[in-house]
C-alpha cells in the first residue's frame, strides 16, 4: 500500500476541562507511532498525517496509543484524504450555509441506527445520513439545539464527532497541501 494522507478526528478532547491533551503532545505521540508529516489543526483533536497502514487497524492503534500515553479512552474517526473529499462533495446542503456541520463516525452505523436517527425529527434542524457521515444543518444556535453529539450517538449506537463546515474544508485544504 502506498502512503496515504489521513485525517483523524478525536472525539471529546479538550472540551470543558475534560480529556485534556496538548496538541504538541498529541503530535509527538503520532510521530512516535511512526506516522509521517504529522500536523494538528486547532485544539479539538484534528490530526493530519501520512501512513501506509490500512484504515481500520491504524484507527484502533491510535486509540490504543492514546489510552497508553494519556490514560483515557478517546474514540477516533479516521478518513483518507480521498474519502474526505468525497464527504465534502456529497454534502446535500449549500456549502456556505450557516450552521452546516458534519458528524463523522468511527464505524458505520447500522441501518436500524440510521432509521432511529432519521425518525426522530429535531424541530428546526435538518439532517441527512450518508454512509459513515451525517450532514447536519442547524437552523438555530448549536448550543440551543437538541441535536447534540450525545443525541446522535444514542440514536446511531456508535461514537460520533462533529465538525463545522469551515473546519471540514480547512482540513481538506491542509490534506491537499500535504499530498502535493
Amino acid at each position: 500500500m502506498s502512503r496515504l494522507v489521513y485525517i483523524s478526528l478525536l472525539r471529546g478532547i479538550n472540551v470543558g476541562g475534560h480529556k485534556l491533551i496538548k496538541v504538541a503532545d498529541l503530535k509527538a505521540m503520532c510521530e512516535a507511532m511512526g506516522l509521517a508529516r504529522v500536523q494538528t489543526f486547532i485544539q479539538s483533536g484534528n490530526v493530519l498525517f501520512s501512513s501506509d497502514e490500512e484504515e481500520e487497524p491504524l484507527r484502533r492503534r491510535i486509540e490504543q496509543q492514546i489510552q497508553a500515553v494519556f490514560g483515557f479512552d478517546v474514540p477516533v474517526a479516521l478518513r483518507t484524504l480521498a474519502q474526505w473529499e468525497r464527504i465534502i462533495a456529497a454534502c446535500p446542503y449549500p456549502p456556505g450555509e450557516e450552521g452546516l456541520c458534519v458528524a463523522v463516525v468511527a464505524e458505520a452505523p447500522t441501518p436500524e441506527g440510521i432509521d432511529r436517527l432519521v425518525a426522530h425529527k429535531i424541530e428546526g434542524d435538518e439532517l441527512s445520513a450518508a454512509g459513515r457521515e451525517v450532514y447536519l444543518l442547524y437552523r438555530q444556535p448549536i448550543h440551543k439545539s437538541k441535536l447534540t453529539t450525545n443525541h446522535l450517538e444514542k440514536k446511531l449506537g456508535v461514537s460520533v464527532t462533529v465538525r463545522n463546515w469551515q473546519t471540514m474544508t480547512k482540513l481538506a485544504a491542509l490534506g491537499r497541501a500535504m499530498a502535493e
